[in-house]
């Protein structure tokens, strides 16, 4: 199999492999790039190797190509060069060997051969000549062309080795599984279960990078499942591993919350691809085991676990180096709120759809795609009646959002303009007067208008004995 045609269309690969010939090397475009080339999917990132000095051949590159600047890793060896869209990496063939402690590799110079020996998988070890000699010709030891066609992850060498030398490997091979929809060879897969244990050597920022790009991929069900049965999910994410199971008393059993977890992410990820919504997906019912009873006569409960839930988001979000900022918040406030519009659902007042505009804001659409994607059951008829109703309770929203204006309220009444008019210091009182301004609002009592929040003010204000100053 060789690619000259491909490479042709590029004058990136002719410029590489003319200066690798100048300069002596034998230079190869491999890994991602080569999968993906053979895959027919696109890629701007490109990593290329020469049995020599990468850094040396990527100075060469950059000064030929003109308007390129190199950027040079010494204590890796590594070099990158952006060029017009492209990100191009380079680094010398080397063989790797480990220390049982640590996934940092001992690194020395090696061949092309020792180069793709140590790779990940065999999909990722092909490379593509880039010399005259070579031009275009494919470098597949381990017949990743034929792991492609067969759609499997495996590893080029003992997959025992592979694993217990670098941990991270086992999610990523999860991760392109889960992205490109292979299956995992079964050998591959044993060793995995085996070696999953070794996996807390690897900083959690690498583990939960990967995680990000499996919860990312177009049904990432489908990577979760590969974590929870391999024995990885258990070795970061035990809040999830939890929610596995039913448990049956007196005949009464409750769901499956860890598929029904999985088929809301799906569902979620069919209308969307924002990260933190799909994470609100994974986390909404997180936890259930913590709140989970048994009422005699009534079966069941899972009371407040909303809330709980809610309270449980910055600590997973800390402990998995996640961030501690808004999309933190955004999470939080989905999982707190994502009962209540279900609960609207059975019985719509304007008061109750107010209060969830107010308390979801910005981000009341975002909640309406997870609660809908929360509706799971296997009765299609009440998946259809609890779709139904989601519609009147959002065409309730908009109608009262265009009379009332609380989806991103702002109060009449500011306390600086309270402490102004009746000439009194900051304290506890501005914040009593401005609440029930704000539940006046939202229970219909009062429009949310400056005329008649003022009135409201004063009144308040006079019961607590407070004088008007006249301005």
């Amino acid at each position: 199999m060789e690619f000259s045609s491909e490479l042709n269309e590029n004058q990136v690969f002719k410029t590489i492999g003319k200066a690798a010939s100048d300069l002596g090397l034998d230079a190869y475009a491999v890994g991602g790039y080569v999968r993906d080339l053979i895959l027919k999917r696109p890629s701007k990132d490109i990593d290329f190797v020469c049995v020599g000095s990468g850094i040396s051949l990527a100075t060469e590159v950059a000064s030929r190509l003109g308007d390129a600047r190199v950027t040079i890793y010494k204590n890796f060896g590594t070099a990158q060069i952006n060029w017009h869209g492209f990100n191009l990496e380079f680094v010398g063939a080397r063989k790797e060997s480990y220390r049982t402690e640590s996934r940092k590799p001992i690194v020395e110079d090696g061949t092309l051969e020792d180069d793709q020996n140590r790779r990940d998988f065999t999909i990722n070890a092909m490379a593509i000549g880039l010399n005259e000699s070579n031009w275009g010709k494919l470098v597949d030891p381990f017949g990743g062309v034929d792991h492609l066609k067969k759609k499997i992850i495996k590893t080029p060498l003992d997959p025992d080795i592979t694993f217990s030398d670098d941990p991270l490997r086992m999610m990523r091979a999860v991760r392109f599984a889960s992205q490109l929809t292979f299956d995992i060879e079964a050998g591959t897969f044993e060793s995995i279960i085996k070696n999953a244990s070794r996996l807390k050597i690897v900083s959690m920022e690498r583990v939960t990078d990967e995680l990000n790009k499996i919860i990312l991929s177009k049904t990432p069900s489908y990577g979760f499942k590969l974590l929870f049965h391999s024995g990885l999910l258990r070795e970061f994410f035990s809040e999830m591993v939890a929610l596995q199971g039913v448990e049956n008393i007196e005949n009464k059993g409750h769901k499956d919350n860890f598929y029904h977890t999985l088929q809301v992410l799906d569902n979620v990820s069919k209308v969307s691809d924002d990260l933190w919504l799909r994470w609100a997906a994974i986390l909404h019912d997180i936890a259930k085991p913590v709140t989970k009873r048994f009422e005699k006569n009534h079966g069941w409960t899972f009371h407040g676990h909303e809330e709980k839930g809610a309270r449980m988001v910055p600590g997973i979000f800390r402990r998995m180096k996640l961030p501690m900022d808004v999309r933190m918040h955004f999470v939080k406030k989905l999982v707190r709120l994502h009962l209540r519009p279900i609960a609207l659902a059975k019985e719509v007042t304007d008061s109750a759809i107010r209060r969830l505009l107010f308390d979801a804001g910005s981000d009341t659409d975002a909640l309406m795609m997870l609660c809908r994607a929360d509706i799971t059951s296997k009765n299609m008829d009440k998946v259809s009646k609890y779709l139904a109703n989601f519609d009147l309770v959002e065409k309730r929203m908009d109608e009262v959002e265009e009379k009332d204006r609380v989806r991103n309220f702002q109060p009449p009444i500011t306390g600086d303009e309270i402490i102004e008019i009746f000439k009194i210091q900051p304290g506890p009182v501005i914040g009593e007067i401005k609440e029930k301004i704000k539940d006046a609002i939202l229970d219909g009592e009062i429009e949310n208008d400056r005329e008649q929040a003022y009135q409201l003010m004063v009144k308040l204000a006079t019961e607590k004995g407070l004088i008007k100053t006249e301005i």
